[in-house]
């Protein structure tokens, strides 16, 4: 039977082989060589309170207030906990972005279905002190395999501010494709601002995987 079912997997292509037999909604520790992605816990609040409040990072996020308190941090912790975070909660995992020599909190990750059932979109932010260190692109890497490999998605969607330059190359260097550009509300800026979309599509990942290239 091993050896039936060994003969049936090396028949499948690559793609096949790294799609998942079935569809699964957990949200596992992610590991990569420096980082850990775990569940936000209450231990995160002042770090991330600390880190969040900046308005560098605000005005390049979507949905994060400025000024960003301790009980901004607090209630998004419980609500990380309770699945109750975005508008698209079922299946959405959120990341913790931790070092993994001393846990240190550097910020988050995450992913967040689209109603296709198809795509996933990806987001992310670190603070400022982490910046140019390339965890961003680890963290994004590490989410990104994540998603492929436990979920029967065919793309992942990431949105950047156009102005982000340091966020467009953590998302290119990701093999994100250039899709289009457009507009959408940021909290912190009480308005809307203009974003470029990108996507990776499982095609893409799987030849990247296969050539080395995501690393």
């Amino acid at each position: 039977m091993q050896t039936e079912l060994l003969r049936e997997d090396q028949s499948r292509s690559p793609e096949q082989r790294l799609r998942p037999q079935r569809s699964r909604t957990d949200c596992p520790i992610l590991l990569s060589p420096r980082l850990v992605l775990r569940a936000p816990h209450e231990d995160d609040i002042d770090a991330l309170a600390h880190l969040a409040n900046n308005a560098n990072i605000a005005t390049m996020v979507s949905r994060m207030p400025h000024p960003y308190t301790t009980a901004d941090a607090a209630d998004f912790v419980r609500r990380a906990k309770a699945g109750t975070i975005g508008p698209g909660t079922i299946g959405k995992c959120v990341y913790a972005i931790t070092k993994a020599d001393n846990g240190a909190f550097l910020g988050c990750c995450g992913i967040e279905p689209h109603a296709d059932g198809k795509t996933v979109e990806l987001g992310y932010w670190l603070g400022e002190p982490y910046w140019n260190q390339g965890y961003a692109t680890e963290a994004t890497q590490a989410l990104t395999d994540m998603a492929f490999r436990t979920r029967d998605i065919d793309q992942i969607d990431a949105r950047c501010r156009v102005m982000n330059m340091a966020s467009r190359r953590v998302i290119q260097k990701c093999g994100f494709q250039f899709q289009g550009s457009g507009m959408v509300d940021s909290l912190a800026l009480g308005g809307t601002v203009a974003v470029e979309w990108y996507r990776l599509d499982r095609k893409t990942w799987v030849s990247l995987r296969s050539w080395g290239g995501m690393r």
